[in-house]
């Protein structure tokens, strides 16, 4: 069944979240959890995510993104909700 009431979140990850497989390790949970978005490394060290879906898909999600794959270490998740747009199709690396 379809979502009737989906929600939408940018978020900024801070910590040693870059060259450890996040953007990775985040496509496929994204994936897994039927989240679409993106995901990108910014150039200060920190990572960006957007995100929309399900809201209790995002609160999983979010879940993750406190600890992240094997290797990282977050120091601090930043989280601003958003309007839902349905623009993202899929979940994505950007670059």
């Amino acid at each position: 069944m379809a979502d009737r009431n989906p929600k939408a979140f940018s978020a900024r990850v801070e910590g040693m979240v870059q060259g450890v497989g996040f953007r990775f390790s985040a496509l496929h949970t994204a994936g897994r959890l039927r989240i679409s978005g993106y995901v990108q490394n910014l150039p200060d060290g920190s990572v960006k995510v957007v995100a929309e879906g399900e809201a209790q898909n995002l609160d999983r999600f979010r879940n993750w993104l406190e600890k992240g794959p094997l290797g990282a270490h977050v120091r601090n998740l930043s989280v601003v909700e958003r309007p839902y747009s349905g623009y993202y199709k899929n979940f994505t690396i950007e670059y």
